[in-house]
């Protein structure tokens, strides 16, 4: 194999673990942290009735862990940026906030592509979505 032939198959490598890091994270985000934090929550309640102390520590558990699924989607999203050499746009200026006088930088020669996280991320709404509608109309014990 050339050189060249290996780093191109590290950065194949790097680009597949990094989109399945983003891929993982934006999964547990719906199914992981709530999950972990009905479970944490059930492990501190010692009786059958609901206090406002287990409902405090759900909801924390929850905001921590999606935080740090967000982090950790934001760090993937920046690496694979990195590794696929993807320019980092600082700064992005939206239509209506786009001046209408001539003084402005050209806009309509800016191209913005999807981003790899963009595209999971409405990958995970889009199945969570089509999920819910199956089990609503399917498998729920709803009288409709």
């Amino acid at each position: 194999m050339y050189p060249d032939t290996l780093l191109y198959v590290k950065i194949t490598l790097e680009r597949i673990g990094l989109q399945a890091v983003m891929l993982l994270a934006a999964l547990n985000i719906w199914t992981g942290a709530p999950l972990l934090a009905v479970w944490v929550g059930s492990r501190t309640v010692t009786s059958s009735q609901l206090t406002m102390g287990s409902v405090f520590l759900v909801i924390v558990v929850l905001s921590v862990a999606c935080f740090a699924l967000l982090w950790l989607l934001s760090w993937a999203s920046a690496t694979y940026d990195e590794v696929t050499g993807r320019p980092q746009s600082v700064r992005q200026h939206l239509p209506w906030l786009r001046s209408m006088r001539a003084e402005r930088v050209n806009y309509e020669r800016e191209k913005h592509e999807v981003t790899a996280v963009e595209r999971i991320l409405v990958l995970m709404v889009a199945l969570a979505v089509i999920l819910f509608e199956i089990w609503f109309f399917f498998f729920s014990p709803s009288p409709i």
